[in-house]
């Protein structure tokens, strides 16, 4: 009896076993550095509405730096239907969802900010499309007397210019106001002439560079609900053609290289759908996004301007399970991915097909731009807002990760989410700051539960492996296969976000919440154990890597002060004018950190060096694919 108990305990434990083994099974990503290498664009690592927060805050310079710390490089700052009603030249606008109170808002104090503070950073406006434009604050309905300026479910009634509320609430006033006492007409003149008040003769002598995009407005295909005190019928989409090529000749003939982005479509359902309007050309039903970029493009045919740079869309998912959340990202490429929240692509064809369930919206854009453009159209994609509908910090930093290394993979030129969450600074700081400028192909075994995003450097000779890791509750063991490229067998560092509590925990590139580590890495493979729902960076560095002091000395970067120790300054001998990748080796060659700095723009930038123990290091500073290397050496006091 005791015999039998004995075995029985010893198969249970063995189940158990088998059980744990399955769920930390072993996954496989191999990476392919010889495969297809795509530059990634920096914008990708974007926010909404962060230096204009700034610029009314009393504590401007720490916001700023923080933004500068996470390696933020696209600011979109015209405050989404916010924008549409801005007065530029009055420096007011209209609040939608606020009683349409006029309020002030200074655009040309935020960019000058941002050029004075962060002159590496990408900034995006928007012109204005409608046609009207707030005009005064002095109609402006008294919501303090009312309710103490409570955000309350009437806000969004039309108050402003003497209307009456509805004390029941709702959306509809008991009197509507009148928008001629607080709103003036604003033709496409008007709009484009900021671009010569800001870059023209004689205007604030801002730099194009730094502001190239610019939204068409926002959300044009809900104007009838957001804007409905000046649009109280929706426009049609040819009468929104009309107005958007009218504004975008003027843009374009203003400033030639700016980035026009469109149609900055509201989200999932309107991708597919323009209200209840049937679009069809030549007895063919069109879905909005394909009939705006037949337009468009026939447009372009027919005049030879260029009229879109970047196919802009919104986005904001109504999931908020952990187990739905994590998926997300699989929207935009994955063809077998049965979305539980496809609601505008059963309306693609017109009426509504429940059968209809997979987006995979990137390749249905692409498709409809070789079409209509041809394959060599250079239009980007972009999504300038974007929401999460999720509490857990973790949750949100794995879907953010699985965001931007899905948009690195498709070529995505912007990206700033609206909704901010905790768990996203830190994600945005690993990647910003440790990705590698060029995106090569990377396949795992088990895409859906973890994944592996590949990045190289323009060299070669280094390599981050973003590891995502979107499992509820159990590690994974990984192992990953490097092919087409040489790495040096040994140790490689590791820099790891898991187990994020509720508050923020970002608060520079010195102080957050990555977990140092190291990975052995030996005839182009590791294997490496992941905490649930979290992502790792492995930093891999080549055994062909040399390191050599700088040949010409008038052309290096000066390095001060030397020796260094919690910061080290790098002057160039000229001004950057792209983002400069900078690598940290021991002086046995070592990778030890990999970094893009911010300094576009600027002669001198400071690295932090406080992660740094006393020695002697070298630095590969990488510019347009060529690396300077000096020394420098880290004495503590």
């Amino acid at each position: 009896m005791r015999s039998k108990i004995s075995q029985r305990f010893i198969f249970s434990l063995m189940m158990l076993s088998a059980v744990s083994n399955i769920n930390a099974q072993d996954i496989t990503i191999t990476v392919n550095a010889s495969g297809e290498k795509k530059p990634i664009s920096p914008y990708i690592y974007g926010r909404n509405n962060s230096f204009g927060d700034a610029y009314n805050s009393s504590n401007a310079s720490t916001a700023i730096n923080l933004f500068k710390e996470a390696g933020l490089k696209m600011a979109r700052e015209n405050g989404g239907n916010n924008a549409t009603k801005y007065n530029w030249r009055k420096k007011i606008t209209s609040h939608p969802d606020w009683y349409n109170n006029v309020y002030d808002r200074n655009w040309d104090g935020i960019s000058q900010l941002v050029e004075n503070q962060a002159p590496g950073t990408q900034v995006m406006w928007a012109f204005q499309l409608l046609g009207k434009v707030a005009s005064t604050k002095n109609n402006n309905f008294n919501d303090w007397a009312y309710n103490q300026s409570k955000w309350w479910e009437g806000c969004n009634q039309n108050l402003a210019g003497g209307g009456v509320a509805n004390s029941s609430g709702g959306t509809k006033a008991s009197n509507e106001g009148n928008p001629a006492l607080y709103t003036e007409v604003w033709p496409a003149d008007s709009t484009t002439a900021i671009l010569n008040r800001w870059f023209g003769q004689g205007g604030l002598g801002l730099k194009k560079e730094n502001f190239r995009y610019w939204n068409m407005d926002n959300e044009p295909d809900i104007w009838s609900g957001t804007h409905d005190d000046v649009m109280p019928t929706q426009i049609s989409a040819d009468g929104f053609m009309t107005k958007y090529f009218e504004v975008a000749k003027k843009a374009r003939s203003l400033f030639p290289g700016i980035k026009l982005c469109g149609p900055v479509v509201t989200n999932e359902w309107q991708w597919y759908k323009y209200g209840s309007e049937t679009l069809k050309i030549n007895g063919r039903y069109y879905s909005w996004l394909e009939y705006f970029i037949k337009r468009v493009a026939d447009e372009e045919k027919a005049t030879g301007i260029r009229l879109l740079d970047v196919l802009d869309i919104h986005w904001y998912p109504g999931e908020s399970s952990d187990a739905e959340v994590v998926q997300l990202h699989r929207i935009f490429y994955d063809k077998n991915y049965v979305y539980p929240g496809a609601n505008g692509i059963k309306t693609i064809n017109g009426g509504w097909d429940t059968s209809q369930t997979k987006e995979y919206i990137f390749n249905r854009i692409e498709s409809w731009l070789n079409t209509h453009f041809g394959p060599d159209h250079g239009i980007g994609l972009g999504m300038s807002e974007s929401g999460i509908n999720s509490s857990n910090p973790n949750v949100n930093a794995v879907l953010y990760a699985s965001i931007l290394g899905t948009f690195a993979n498709n070529g995505v030129e912007l990206y700033t989410p609206w909704s901010w969450k905790t768990g996203m600074w830190e994600t945005l700081h690993l990647f910003s700051r440790y990705s590698q400028p060029y995106n090569i192909p990377a396949a795992s075994s088990n895409e859906n539960t973890l994944s592996g995003y590949a990045s190289i450097s323009a060299d070669n000779d280094s390599m981050t492996v973003m590891i995502v890791n979107r499992d509820l509750t159990v590690s994974k063991t990984v192992k990953v296969n490097l092919n087409g490229f040489t790495a040096r067998n040994g140790s490689h560092a590791t820099l790891q976000l898991s187990a994020l509590p509720g508050s923020e925990t970002f608060i520079s590139h010195t102080q957050n919440n990555l977990n140092k580590s190291t990975v052995t890495v030996n005839n182009n493979s590791f294997t490496i154990t992941v905490p649930k729902l979290s992502t790792t960076a492995v930093l891999v560095a080549s055994a062909t890597t040399s390191v050599q002091d700088i040949t010409d000395p008038n052309n290096a970067p000066i390095l001060f002060p030397n020796p260094a120790s919690d910061v080290l300054n790098i002057r160039f001998p000229t001004i950057s004018r792209i983002n400069i990748h900078a690598r940290i080796f021991t002086i046995d060659g070592k990778l030890i950190s990999s970094e893009i700095l911010p300094t576009q723009g600027l002669d001198q930038v400071q690295l932090n060096t406080h992660h740094l123990s006393n020695g002697v290091y070298f630095i590969g500073l990488e510019e347009k694919g060529i690396t300077k290397y000096s020394y420098f050496s880290i004495k503590k006091r």
